[in-house]
């Protein structure tokens, strides 16, 4: 008689919901043991829209849309109407490009910090848009990057532009936000949805309430877009935030002032805290 399966061995067991705190726990330690043995311990976190595309890309959309409507290849209102998204992800892409530059930008002013190893690595959410241009700055930089990568239904696929070793397969969205924070010194947020919006919330309501007891500098980048679909001023006049909680942020508008900004504030937190 042969001798019965490890527990450890059986993947039934492993995939039913009876080890579900065991996956959990998965997610929490091999990460680690990862970042231990790769000596990464700081990361400047990228969030934006999936959904935004690379300027070249977004080009070509607009390009096809203008021919159909010109040639009548489908009914005039649906052309005005595909012509219209097509212009609006055109402009949407000058925010891939400025992910792309100001990761990369970052990516080398760390790699002439003196004895800067693995410290202030661009990390994204290892898919397409944002978290693309994030990754891809990194690595036309010369840099490596993190990735934490989530598997959904729709929208997430990995980019080509990961570091393979730093990149990560979640299946818990809150151990994968655990991620994003444990190892941050400074956020970006670039224009996003709903993926984004959780993102950020999550992160200022720790800032807020001091869960996290590190300071972590969070850059919105995008003054128009942010102006559009936030009003913050509103909530502190309906008394559901304090005023100085406008100061947890700050809203830049090009990639010289968010990087001015980002360096500026992990050189006076991190590098020369007694200036």
């Amino acid at each position: 008689m042969s001798a019965p399966e490890k527990a450890y061995k059986n993947l039934t067991f492993l995939n039913s919901p009876d080890a579900r705190h065991i996956r959990v726990l998965c997610e929490f330690v091999e990460p680690r043991s990862r970042f231990q043995k790769l000596r990464v311990r700081d990361t400047i976190v990228f969030f934006g829209s999936a959904r935004t595309l690379p300027p070249e890309e977004a080009e070509v959309q607009r390009q096809t849309a203008q021919e159909a409507l010109e040639a009548e290849a489908m009914p005039t209102e649906a052309a005005r109407a595909a012509l219209k998204r097509a212009e609006r992800a055109v402009l949407h892409a000058q925010y891939y490009q400025d992910a792309v530059d100001l990761a990369a930008r970052l990516t080398r002013w760390n790699a002439e910090l003196p004895k800067s190893g693995y410290r202030f690595m661009i990390c994204s959410g290892g898919g397409p848009g944002i978290m693309e241009a994030a990754n891809r700055g990194a690595h036309e930089a010369g840099g490596k990057s993190v990735a934490l990568n989530i598997s959904l239904p729709f929208e997430q696929a990995g980019n080509p532009y990961q570091t393979p070793e730093l990149a990560f397969e979640f299946h818990y969205f809150f151990v994968r936000k655990f991620w994003f924070v444990y190892l941050a010194k400074a956020f970006v947020v670039f224009p996003g949805g709903f993926g984004t919006m959780d993102e950020l919330f999550e992160v200022l309501t720790l800032v807020q309430t001091e869960k996290s007891a590190k300071p972590m500098p969070i850059v919105l980048y995008g003054k128009q877009y942010w102006d559009d679909v936030l009003n913050f001023q509103a909530l502190v006049d309906w008394g559901t935030i304090s005023e100085t909680d406008l100061d947890l942020f700050h809203v830049c508008d090009s990639v010289d002032e968010a990087f001015a900004y980002l360096t500026e504030r992990l050189d006076v937190l991190y590098l020369n805290p007694k200036k």
